[in-house]
């Protein structure tokens, strides 16, 4: 990913309140679905000369946003929810690179999770911000 300066974030085990596909009588729904995020970020945001929200990468936003992508209605796939949180972390400049992985439990029997991973470049990231100019 990015070079061996860069510093990441990561938001591990984030259980998000959604409603992802359709389920047949009788299918394992799952109990809920859970995000890691790691975002990539300058070295500079990590290491600050001074304390302050006005040196570092305030995520908070983005988690917000992530939370409230999640309730927008019923997805019938992960990845359409994963491309929608992609497209938020792109409106942040700060982020240079990020791997996001969204996964659901049970997969079957009360057991085991299923998931979908995607690792998205700096050149991905800055395409998908000039789409929206």
């Amino acid at each position: 990913m990015p070079t061996s300066t860069a510093s990441r974030i990561e938001l591990k085990d984030f259980r998000l309140t959604t409603r992802i596909g359709t389920y047949a009588p009788g299918d394992t729904v799952p109990d809920g679905h859970a995000l890691d995020l790691t975002l990539w970020i300058h070295a500079d945001r990590v290491l600050i000369a001074q304390d302050g929200m006005a040196h570092v990468f305030d995520y908070d936003p983005l988690v917000i946003e992530i939370e409230r992508l999640a309730a927008d209605g019923l997805y019938a796939t992960q990845e359409r929810l994963m491309t929608r949180i992609v497209q938020a972390c792109a409106a942040y400049p700060a982020i240079e690179a990020l791997d996001i992985g969204l996964r659901k439990f049970p997969v079957r029997a009360g057991s085991g999770s299923l998931g979908v991973r995607l690792a998205v470049d700096g050149a991905q990231l800055q395409s998908m911000r000039d789409d929206r100019r």
